[in-house]
């Protein structure tokens, strides 16, 4: 079985820095490439997620699933010879944990019409 060729992959975050490039197989999924974000997150950035669930891997426009491997998620005009692929990671707390906060927020406010008739 001949050797599998590296993939590269860089990941574009909000500010418009970058994480990496690094070299994956083909064969890795998308959950081992959100762990070594986390990891490798700078550690001066004001957002940052907690978890690999917190962040979110777009290719192509697309928002890529834990379950698939870096040779499904290649589109053909990423297939460059040694070319560098690069995807955006997006922070994106988890739905329940975001619910809580808001209700939280919610709860000093007050509904409160400022209208003048004049």
């Amino acid at each position: 079985m001949p050797d599998e060729e590296l993939v590269e992959l860089k990941f574009r975050l909000y500010d418009g820095s970058d994480i990496g490039p690094f070299q994956y197989s083909p064969a890795s999924t998308v959950a081992m490439l959100k762990e070594r974000i986390v990891a490798e997150w700078p550690k001066d950035k004001k957002i940052a997620p907690k978890a690999a669930n917190d962040v979110k891997l777009i290719s192509a426009g697309k928002i890529l699933e834990n379950s698939k491997t870096v040779s499904q998620c290649k589109t053909p005009f990423g297939e460059l010879p040694k070319g560098i692929i690069t995807m955006h990671a997006v922070v994106q707390p988890s739905l329940a944990k975001a619910k809580t906060e808001k209700k939280v927020d919610e709860a000093p406010k007050k509904n409160i019409c400022a209208c003048s008739i004049l």
